[in-house]
């Protein structure tokens, strides 16, 4: 058997080589290239200044989302509701045939659920009290 090592850190270049060779290998796998395109809808506040948003990327047909923050003082309002719209507009107009995301906050959920999302998974007691779940959205 092999001895392995483990470390804290990766330097770019290694992080950049296995990314590299793992994505050649889905694009063979999949039968072609992802085209992964980033894709950011900023939320600003009065005087301008970054405060939340969207982003995620495309590819494959797929909008994953990675993150989606409205500010507390914000909430309340449709905000993250504008950002979903928004996202799923561009991921249409970029070919897209569906969202995925995955959240730890139940009240996060519960706004996706009313913006169409679906669960499809859960890793239960993720962090104590809290599960990951894991969603879709088709877009027509």
């Amino acid at each position: 058997m092999e001895k392995l090592e483990v470390f804290d850190d990766i330097s770019e270049e290694n992080e950049a080589f296995i990314d590299r060779v793992l994505s050649d290998y889905h694009d063979e796998m999949l039968g072609g290239p992802a085209n992964l395109q980033k894709l950011f809808v900023p939320l600003h506040d009065a005087e301008g200044k970054l405060e939340g948003g969207l982003f995620g990327r495309t590819g494959r047909q797929w909008l994953f989302i990675a993150m989606l923050f409205v500010p507390e003082h914000r909430r309340g309002h449709g905000l993250a509701g504008q950002l979903l719209a928004a996202a799923e507009e561009e991921a249409r107009r970029r070919g897209c045939k569906a969202v995925y995301l995955d959240t730890i906050n139940p009240a996060a959920r519960r706004v996706y659920q009313r913006h169409g999302y679906a669960v499809v998974g859960s890793l239960e007691e993720f962090v104590e009290g809290y599960s990951v779940t894991w969603m879709r959205k088709d877009l027509p």
